[in-house]
């Protein structure tokens, strides 16, 4: 009997492969890292081939560090991130970069579709008209005489140009394909009128097929490079999102999960068909009756990187690590002696959904000091996920469950703050590999070799619980209204400050 299943997951830095038993205990992984590149202000590139090169040698490395045969591998499944483009052409090879989520070009252009017919199109698709969205990024393309995009002949995620490496075949998942902006979550097709807008037609996008769908069979070149048999199943997968719910078991209404890396998300599964009239949240396709909901952030642990290395300059250090500065934000009291901090370096998604939006200290006095402003940082990061969290559950049940993963989760005092801000128990599981994990289980579910995604919960080892500090909630409640004001009142300069930088 095969004992091993694989999880791949594709992330905005690095790929990781992630070999679990039957008791979802980590046996093996590798991990490798690839470049972004930034040609201009607000734009986010990377190579695709690197990617796809990263992802076969982290697989065969995993799979040789164990020493394993390939048919003691149950299968192989795939998580990966949302809103990547890349442009193919009709000898189905990439000419032009992948453009990331981040890349911020196509402003404009979301802008003025925003206001024009955004929320007719966000009722349809889910996805709020932002930069992020392949659908917007098209737009730019057009208008920008953006050559890649004449000499076309398909538009592609990196899931889908792996697979299609891999295994000669162009599919899309649902909730990778949901988060297009070109994706109808109604009739689960793609949208005619998006795609009228981005001027593009069917005939370039992957067929659309269930998470659930086997692809393959690999070719015998890969497979042999990957330590797998041609006939390893390749389950497609989903959105990291929607696998990172699963790898911490918050499956069920009214079960939320928060996670934070570099960037944030919060997200729940429904089967409410419930659409925000302010378009600050999104709603993905996950299944025919099941929806992923929930709102994402620019800036999570990326501002602690960012400080780490503005201290490290300031110091004269090689480097100055992040767990050093978490130490340090731990000498300050909970509010850090009443100093704030808007976190918006990297513009903003959800539930502000404004690229030119900034960030920077408030309330800054000779007493502070950078204990407090560390702090301060921590805090604007979980307070703006609050606030995600808040107008999430302006349309969906309450949260009855809330789960913490990221890397974010290996700091204790940053996981006390998320307690006490949102006024709930925490809960944390053991694993740090919640995306690789919900990855390979969901592959388990899709084979059939687990009944149901609610059964997978009692595979989760949960590591603790952490409850809210009594004294600090009162205080955050207050903190956090405050907060939310000096957005609102510094919001009509942000457009000139931005102006000003670019």
């Amino acid at each position: 009997m095969s004992n091993y299943m694989i999880g791949l997951d594709i992330g905005t830095s690095t790929t990781r492969s992630v070999i679990f038993n039957r008791n979802g205990e980590v046996i093996s992984e590798s991990e490798h890292a690839y470049s972004t590149y930034r040609p201009k202000p607000s734009y986010s590139e990377q190579n695709p081939m690197e990617i796809e090169s990263a992802a076969r040698l982290a697989i065969s490395t995993s799979i040789s560090k164990l020493k394993i045969a390939p048919q003691d591998i149950i299968g192989l499944s795939i998580s990966a991130p949302m809103h990547s483009l890349i442009c193919i052409n009709d000898n189905n090879e990439p000419i032009s970069p992948l453009i990331t989520w981040a890349d911020g070009r196509s402003y404009p252009q979301a802008a003025i579709m925003k206001e024009s017919y955004g929320q007719d199109l966000y009722e349809q698709t889910g996805t709020p008209i932002h930069p992020m969205s392949p659908f917007v990024k098209l737009v730019w393309m057009k208008e920008n005489q953006y050559t890649p995009y004449y000499d076309a002949t398909r538009f592609v995620s990196i899931k889908e140009y792996i697979l299609y490496k891999w295994c000669n075949t162009w599919q899309v998942d649902f909730s990778i394909a949901s988060a297009t902006g070109l994706f109808n979550i109604h009739t689960l097709r793609w949208d005619e009128e998006a795609l009228a807008i981005a001027g593009i037609n069917e005939s370039q996008l992957s067929k659309v097929v269930p998470c659930t769908t086997q692809v393959g069979p690999l070719s015998a070149d890969i497979a042999k490079e990957l330590l797998l048999h041609t006939s390893t199943p390749i389950i497609i997968g989903a959105s990291g999102g929607v696998l990172a719910n699963i790898g911490v078991g918050a499956t069920e209404e009214g079960e939320t999960a928060l996670t934070i890396g570099s960037s944030g998300a919060i997200r729940r599964f429904t089967k409410q068909k419930t659409i925000d009239a302010e378009q600050r949240t999104f709603q993905y396709a996950f299944t025919k009756e099941s929806r992923i909901v929930g709102g994402a952030t620019n800036n999570g642990t990326i501002l602690m990187h960012w400080l780490a290395r503005q201290f490290s300059s300031l110091t004269k250090k090689e480097t100055v690590e992040v767990s050093d500065l978490e130490a340090l934000a731990a000498t300050s009291s909970a509010g850090a002696n009443g100093l704030f901090f808007l976190p918006y370096l990297n513009g903003e998604r959800a539930p502000k959904w404004n690229a030119k939006a900034k960030g920077g200290w408030m309330g800054l006095t000779l007493a502070h000091t950078s204990a407090d402003m560390i702090r301060s940082v921590m805090e604007s990061v979980i307070f703006n996920m609050y606030e995600i969290h808040d107008k999430l559950h302006e349309n969906i049940h309450p949260t009855k469950k809330l789960v913490v993963s990221g890397s974010y989760a290996r700091s204790p005092l940053w996981v006390q703050m998320t307690a006490d801000i949102f006024r709930k128990t925490v809960i944390l599981p053991e694993s740090t590999h919640a995306t690789a994990w919900g990855a390979a289980w969901f592959g388990m579910f899709a084979l059939g070799e687990v009944e149901s995604l609610e059964a997978i919960k009692s595979y989760i080892p949960i590591k603790h619980e952490v409850l809210p500090t009594v004294r600090n909630v009162a205080m955050y409640e207050e903190y956090y209204h405050l907060y939310r004001e000096l957005y609102n009142k510094n919001k009509p300069l942000f457009a000139e400050i931005d102006r000003l930088q670019y």
